[in-house]
């Protein structure tokens, strides 16, 4: 379809903001929906950080979300999701409770602590105002990938991590996208060469067209002990589902994440996938669901690819090199 950007945007009712620190060498991406989203989500890494995931559980009350938010910082990063609240309410968005109205936005953090920018942030940490910043920056339409955002921050074991995002058609013609910052304990590469695990779903060299190599080099490969590292996301669609379905669909995802990084779901990884219908189109079959749940399994993977081969290193000493800093002309 000739109006696809290849983005999570693509998802009608769908804006993505920004806040980017290269000093601080960290960030802030919010995921706002026009109207509450059904959403749930899964934890499947061993060292999570999260807020608000509980609600998620197929079995809570809340049914939607009026945001996502995807953070580094650590622990510190959970301050983004009381300034993306703060933004909401200004808007009167929120679920009521009463005459109050609470914004839902279910978090994930990162860990980017240790890749080289200052954080001497003094008393508290950015992160609220980033999460702020985030939401008055979201637009529907083009938005950056690589060293931006959430992904400003992340590693992999063997390059700089960064923000990715796909997006897909099914046969119905209903949208499944996914976004994600990678910041893995793992690899998205193969071995010691520039291929990508992802490589058998890749769609238009969307990063870098170089298939796989005639060797598979499996090999573990880690960035290190020295504490949890994470990637995080959220898989959309424009069908209807209900929040059990959104929950079969996050499981989903977290498959892409297997098959785009190894090793994943590690003891000091917090791998975390959402999920969320917009609910624009009509779908009430198994048919469907069972697609739409492959589909996001394949563009989670093409994702993290993505966000890997777009990162840019961060200025500051010793920082972790780019996929293109090794690469500069492709391969």
């Amino acid at each position: 379809m000739p109006d696809l950007l290849n983005l999570i945007t693509d998802i009608d009712g769908v804006s993505v903001g920004h806040a980017t620190d290269l000093a601080l060498g960290s960030g802030v991406t919010v995921i706002v929906f026009d109207a509450p989203a059904v959403a749930s989500g899964t934890v499947l890494g061993g060292a999570p950080g999260g807020r608000d995931t509980g609600l998620l559980d197929p079995s809570m009350t809340v049914n939607a979300v009026d945001a996502f938010v995807l953070s580094g910082g650590s622990a510190f990063g959970l301050d983004a999701a009381g300034g993306v609240q703060a933004g909401l309410r200004e808007l009167g968005r929120g679920f009521a409770v009463g005459p109050v109205r609470i914004p839902i936005v279910p978090q994930a953090i990162l860990m980017d602590l240790l890749n080289g920018g200052d954080k001497d942030w003094g008393l508290h940490s950015p992160y609220r105002d980033m999460g702020y910043a985030a939401l008055k920056a979201a637009a529907k339409g083009t938005f950056a990938l690589g060293t931006t955002g959430a992904g400003t921050g992340a590693t992999t074991a063997t390059f700089k991590g960064g923000l990715g995002s796909a997006s897909a058609v099914s046969s119905a013609g209903h949208r499944v996208a996914a976004v994600v910052a990678v910041n893995a304990l793992g690899s998205a590469t193969i071995g010691d060469g520039p291929h990508f695990w992802a490589a058998p779903f890749e769609k238009d060299t969307e990063f870098g067209g170089l298939g796989m190599p005639a060797i598979a080099d499996h090999r573990m490969r880690l960035k290190g002990m020295n504490g949890p590292a994470t990637t995080i996301g959220a898989v959309v669609t424009d069908a209807q589902l209900t929040k059990a379905e959104a929950h079969r669909l996050s499981l989903a995802g977290h498959d892409g994440l297997a098959r785009a990084l190894l090793p994943a779901h590690l003891p000091l990884d917090g791998d975390t996938v959402f999920a969320a219908s917009t609910a624009r189109h009509r779908r009430d079959d198994m048919a469907s669901l069972m697609e739409l749940c492959h589909l996001a399994t394949i563009v989670m993977a093409r994702a993290i690819a993505r966000g890997v081969y777009a990162a840019t290193a961060l200025p500051a000493e010793g920082a972790q090199k780019a996929w293109r800093d090794r690469y500069p002309d492709g391969h």
